[in-house]
């Protein structure tokens, strides 16, 4: 007998490519965000942190954050945990995101 394969059900809301669990809504001066971490074993694909402009390489955890008000695909970013808590703080020049 062959093993079942995980099935996605219709009603499922999460948006794709994402596990399950763990996201949040953070409030923030700039509005709403929905946080998700990401473990390395979840992370199979290179990335540059918008706060940082550095790689976040392959394995490595980290967050993906997207505004609440769109909810739209585009708009994700990949971000070193510590860049995301700092963004607000720079000066500047500062990240978009």
């Amino acid at each position: 007998m062959s093993p079942r394969k995980a099935r996605r059900r219709d009603d499922d809301q999460r948006p794709l490519g994402f596990p399950s669990g763990g996201e949040k809504i953070e409030e923030w001066p700039d509005g709403d965000w929905r946080v998700r971490p990401l473990s390395g074993a979840s992370s199979g694909k290179q990335y540059r942190c918008p706060g940082c402009d550095q790689e976040i390489l392959p394995g490595k955890p980290h967050l993906v954050t997207w505004p609440d008000w769109t909810g739209g695909d585009a708009e994700r970013r990949h971000w070193h945990t510590t860049c995301w808590r700092k963004r607000l703080d720079r000066g500047p020049g500062r990240s978009r995101y």
